[in-house]
């Protein structure tokens, strides 16, 4: 019988194949394995952002000032599904599953923004998105929207809450961008994120008017009011910020939503 030469090609080619073969069933099954983790781990992400945006949870802190949990505070919101169009809530959309992001990529559940819209270069706008609500008996206390637009680099992706007179911002925050560190990453800064709480949103005539500037009016001057310190040296990343938030809170955004709120006396005060 002819010895078996270990070290032949052919020899090495099948042990190389069968190595791979175990690998790739390895992996397969790790990843399968993992797969429901990830997804927790994915939707807790989620919910400390949305909470964080909303000022119920401390940066870098998985638990409220009294204690309560992650779980505990995102509780308290309801999720609904709304027609961007309309200010309508949509019922037939499981908000568990629904990706608005991945819906903007498909043109049977998106629109084609024109360049005089498109002032967050988003090129599409899912027709249906999800909003985030805490209420209490006498109206919306907080309202958390998704919102996402083109920077320096990329497009940042975050959350903005308005507190219950849905004029006054409670919080925005970033959970992925690529912007430059210690230029455009600043978004990140927690002392800046916290110059957001208490800016007005809309001027009289309902039109949003958020600035970010290099220099602060005066605090008599009514345009402060509306105004956020400017990212120093991230000109791109400021204005794409800017251009984010009153693309979202206005008419081609969550605008209609919010009219329809108001108009139903759910804003409180």
């Amino acid at each position: 019988m002819a010895k078996l030469d270990k070290d032949s090609l052919a020899n090495t080619f099948l042990i190389a194949v069968f190595l791979c073969l175990v690998c790739s069933i390895v992996v397969s099954s790790m990843a399968v394995a993992l797969k429901p983790i990830q997804q927790l781990n994915k939707e807790l992400d989620q919910k400390k952002n949305i909470l964080r945006a909303a000022g119920m949870l401390p940066a870098d802190q998985d638990v409220s000032a009294d204690g309560r949990s992650i779980e505990e505070l995102f509780a308290e919101f309801t999720v609904r599904a709304v027609d961007l169009q309309t200010g309508e809530y949509v019922d037939d959309v499981d908000v568990v599953t629904y990706d608005p992001i991945r819906a903007a990529k498909d043109s049977a559940t998106s629109v084609a923004l024109t360049p005089a819209q498109d002032i967050a270069t988003l090129r599409r706008r899912e027709n249906v998105s999800l909003v985030y609500l805490k209420a209490t008996a006498s109206g919306i206390e907080k309202v958390v929207m998704p919102v996402r637009g083109y920077g320096l680099w990329g497009t940042l992706y975050g959350y903005l809450a308005l507190d219950g007179d849905l004029n006054t911002i409670a919080g925005l925050g970033f959970y992925q961008h690529k912007e430059t560190p210690g230029l455009g990453g600043e978004v990140d800064n927690s002392k800046w994120k916290a110059s957001w709480q208490g800016v007005r949103l809309f001027d009289d005539m309902g039109q949003p008017q958020v600035k970010l500037v290099k220099q602060r009016s005066a605090s008599t001057n009514p345009a402060a009011s509306y105004e956020v310190d400017a990212l120093s040296g991230a000109t791109f990343t400021t204005k794409g910020v800017e251009n984010m938030v009153n693309y979202w809170t206005g008419d081609d955004g969550f605008g209609a939503y919010l009219k329809r709120l108001r108009s139903n006396g759910l804003a409180q005060g």
